[in-house]
């Protein structure tokens, strides 16, 4: 039987993993990393490749891969994808995944990362794409606008963001609605550059283009 993504996420060592990870980037002054981004990642990636008309064993897989992307800031943060793409091989081994699945997986979750990953696989594509366009204030720990960092600032003033995937028009569109009376649009691009030319190269290996709309204005 194929594992499936409810199993995975049932696993204890995937719940203590995430949980840990989570406990070390707020530690370290990140951004939620839980189970909220691994959740919503996990979605977007899947949602991504069925609206896209892939398979559904490979859109399921890339919501696996979506789940399990940064377990490895339970390990540091440093290089934190290949560690993620090494854990998540030992829990697929112990479930009986078969092999080609697996390889495709721990491939997609080691290249996620923009300072030394790329798209090379359409699970790949998917994830970056979930990843990277996760901007929202339910990420910001605390929300007080008198003393967030640029990035806390920057999530706690989106108070919208969509991931728009239109098949006919080969467009995958980023949709944020960011509040300028705390953070300004120049601030997001000023974290957030190297992102969206990731997430643009990874709409280009699905075929796709890749758009950015803030605030009702179409900016790429």
């Amino acid at each position: 039987m194929p594992v499936k993504l409810e199993e995975v996420k049932e696993d204890a060592y995937v719940k203590a993993y995430i949980a840990q990870a989570d406990k070390h980037m707020e530690l370290i002054g990140f951004t939620e990393h839980g189970f909220r981004h691994a959740d919503l990642v996990s979605h977007i990636a899947m949602n991504v490749l069925k609206r896209l008309g892939y398979p559904d064993r490979e859109a399921e897989l890339a919501g696996i891969a979506g789940y399990l992307h940064d377990i490895g800031n339970a390990v540091g943060r440093s290089f934190h994808a290949v560690s993620a793409a090494m854990m998540a091989q030992s829990i697929f081994i112990r479930l009986g995944m078969i092999p080609d699945e697996v390889a495709l997986i721990m491939n997609a979750i080691g290249n996620h990362e923009e300072d030394y990953g790329m798209a090379t696989s359409n699970l790949g594509a998917a994830i970056i794409l979930a990843d990277k366009t996760d901007v929202h204030r339910s990420r910001v720990r605390m929300p007080d606008p008198l003393t967030l960092d640029i990035h806390d600032r920057v999530n706690l003033a989106a108070q919208r963001s969509f991931l728009r995937v239109e098949k006919d028009r080969k467009l995958i569109e980023l949709e944020v609605d960011i509040d300028t009376n705390i953070s300004q649009v120049m601030e997001y691009f000023e974290i957030f550059l190297s992102r969206m030319v990731i997430c643009r190269r990874a709409a280009e290996f699905l075929g796709c283009q890749f758009g950015l709309v803030i605030n009702g204005v179409k900016l790429l």
